[in-house]
């Protein structure tokens, strides 16, 4: 019998940990913002208390139910590796079909694999505002060794703006004090 969880066992244990169906809308949330089981294994209970439906007692269930899988032997998944801009682009391919300006992180180890991604900002038509903050924070908390950042331009232009190239350098800089490397800043058009 392998010793590893796989994502059915965690949302059987979820389920049975809150006492809700595995397609229920709690448990359907929660894979939905932690698709990866490294990323639901280091959830915080100030994560868990963002989600509808998660109170303070069924977030401290949650977090203990995933401390007991943690006593697990790491899970093993395959993690898609980023070993040029052709792949990241492939990989973040459907930021092309979004109506809003998002701007997305993906965190990588060492081995330049994708550990998470996330959108930590959504903007208009045309403009999001990125902050430094929000970007690293996630890359931090997970340990990753770079980052690739993207972002995607609904109006289909695919030259970057003078704010782009701002935030780039921002982000670079921040990147060179904290110790992770930005890798690229990739733009999307629709």
């Amino acid at each position: 019998m392998n010793n590893t969880f796989d994502k059915m066992t965690f949302k059987v244990l979820l389920a049975i940990t809150m006492r809700e169906k595995e397609d229920g809308y709690v448990v359907s949330e929660i894979f939905n913002r932690y698709p990866s089981i490294q990323e639901l294994l280091e959830v915080t209970e100030e994560e868990l208390l963002l989600i509808k439906g998660i109170g303070k007692v069924k977030a401290k269930q949650i977090i203990a139910a995933l401390k007991l899988a943690r006593m697990q032997p790491n899970p093993s998944e395959d993690r898609f590796t980023i070993r040029s801009p052709e792949d990241a682009y492939r990989y973040l391919k459907d930021m092309a079909y979004l109506t809003q300006e998002h701007f997305v992180v993906l965190g990588l180890n060492t081995k330049n694999e994708v550990m998470f991604k996330e959108t930590v900002f959504i903007g208009s038509l045309n403009a999001s505002i990125v902050h430094p903050r929000e970007c690293f924070k996630h890359l931090i908390r997970r340990s990753c060794a770079s980052t690739i950042v993207a972002h995607n331009h609904p109006s289909g232009q695919p030259d970057p703006s003078r704010e782009d190239i701002d935030v780039t350098k921002r982000l670079v800089e921040v990147g060179k004090i904290v110790g992770i490397e930005v890798l690229d800043h990739s733009v999307r058009c629709s």
